[in-house]
């Protein structure tokens, strides 16, 4: 995201006589406020020994914003020598 940046300049015054000084102008980041996400749960059901995958999904674009079980977990689970547990070496 982008900052702009706005230039903000004091004016002096007076009062009782006396002028205040002018400070330099000074940079002042404004943030734009991000829009609000459109996002929706998706739920899918992979069959008997699939279980489920949960995507939460961006409606305005499409985009997969977060899945679980992530796609290289699945990936893993559709290979021929996989077993649970393969994944973690408990072994010292």
């Amino acid at each position: 995201m982008e900052s702009k940046l706005s230039s903000i300049a004091v004016v002096s015054t007076e009062m009782d006589g006396v002028a205040s000084p002018k400070p330099a102008p000074a940079q002042v980041a404004v943030q734009e406020e991000a829009p609000t996400p459109d996002l929706r749960l998706v739920i899918e059901d992979r069959g008997p020994h699939g279980g489920f995958v949960y995507k939460t999904i961006d409606r305005r674009t499409g985009e997969v914003v977060l899945q679980l079980p992530r796609e290289e977990v699945l990936r893993l689970r559709e290979a021929a020598g996989y077993e649970a547990g393969a994944v973690i070496d408990t072994s010292a």
